[in-house]
């Protein structure tokens, strides 16, 4: 989807500080960070969110999470850190691209904002 950013930065036709890439998955910096590790985890292919979530899609979910906690290993954050999936504009949805924020290196609050 030409329109997507998220798509675009996938494809390599928008720049972004990629972190970790395979056929099902793109990881990359968040460019407005709400904590000093604040990492995207995208799937590769286009669902605009959960609830365009296909049964053929549950293997690709399950690899955001082996992501996310291979990124939080490698960064040093595993002993503590946050997963944010947020589903439409009233929870704060900004790109409609499934994604999921991994954020880290600093404690946080509950509830959440």
């Amino acid at each position: 989807m030409n329109d997507c950013i998220f798509c675009r930065i996938i494809q390599g036709t928008a720049p972004a500080r990629i972190v970790y890439q395979d056929d099902e998955v793109t990881a990359f910096h968040d460019i407005h960070p709400r904590a000093p590790i604040h990492i995207l985890i995208v799937p590769n292919k286009h669902i605009p969110g959960v609830n365009q979530v296909a049964p053929e899609d549950v293997p690709m979910l399950g690899r955001l999470f082996l992501v996310a906690r291979r990124l939080a290993e490698e960064m040093a954050i595993a002993d503590g850190y946050r997963l944010v999936l947020n589903t439409g504009r009233r929870a704060g949805q900004s790109v409609f691209h499934l994604h999921v924020h991994l954020l880290g290196g600093r404690s946080f609050g509950w509830p959440p904002g």
